[in-house]
């Protein structure tokens, strides 16, 4: 049984990924907007506990690390919440990602959401202190985060994975992705003991994927990581 915390779970794929590793017997603190977002996921019973706090907004994003921190380490921590809105997803697709990881005690596994959009983003840092980040900036940016920790924090699994193109609320009805696959590698990347490669991967349905190069660029790591610290005022341990 592992403890996990599963970021946006009110609804889609958080839902999905939070209700799996429930029903395999995994204690799940579940993080949501606000109450009202609940939604399908108000049924106490199911989970270990609930988190709050709007991930647009970085003083409530560091009140959700205040929260998270009260139950200790966590053996996996899914950073499945994201926003196609501008100017939100630069904030809650990469810097809230960022900003909870800094300020919580490291996790055995980290599984950041990326996107096949991120190959289409940009490497102008500019950017993320501007605001004017698209979603495929994001979730370049967050990749590289995801590959970058994963050469830094020895002892801590670290992954991306591209869930597809789903029909959730943010994908849209016509999503031509299954949506029943779009949980199942960060379920498994969170909980299997046999994970090839143990860590850095990108992955897409279980299978690992060439992600941009810049992701994988020690110099772009190191200036994201730079700009990441010196946006947020909190540095990575």
């Amino acid at each position: 049984m592992a403890l996990i915390l599963v970021t946006g779970a009110s609804t889609g794929l958080g839902y999905d990924t939070a209700n799996a590793l429930a029903d395999g017997g995994h204690d799940v603190v579940i993080h949501v907007r606000n109450r009202a977002r609940l939604g399908d996921a108000d049924d106490t019973a199911r989970w270990k506990d609930v988190v709050f706090g709007d991930l647009a907004d970085l003083d409530e994003v560091r009140d959700v690390a205040r929260q998270a921190r009260r139950f200790g380490r966590f053996d996996a921590v899914i950073h499945n919440a994201g926003t196609m809105r501008s100017p939100e997803a630069g904030t809650v697709n990469t810097v809230a990602p960022y900003l909870l990881t800094a300020l919580m005690d490291r996790p055995g596994r980290l599984i950041y959401l990326s996107s096949s959009m991120h190959r289409g983003g940009s490497t102008d840092l500019r950017r993320l202190a501007t605001g004017t980040a698209s979603y495929s900036d994001s979730k370049l940016w967050v990749t590289t985060l995801a590959l970058a920790l994963a050469s830094r924090w020895e002892g801590t699994s670290t992954h991306a994975v591209d869930p597809g193109w789903v029909p959730t609320r943010m994908g849209g009805a016509g999503a031509p992705d299954d949506l029943a696959a779009g949980h199942q590698t960060q379920v498994w990347l969170a909980t299997h003991h046999d994970v090839t490669p143990a860590t850095g991967g990108y992955w897409y349905h279980r299978q690992v994927q060439t992600p941009h190069p810049a992701s994988r660029d020690e110099d772009f790591q190191a200036r994201l990581i730079h700009a990441l610290e010196s946006h947020t005022g909190v540095p990575l341990a």
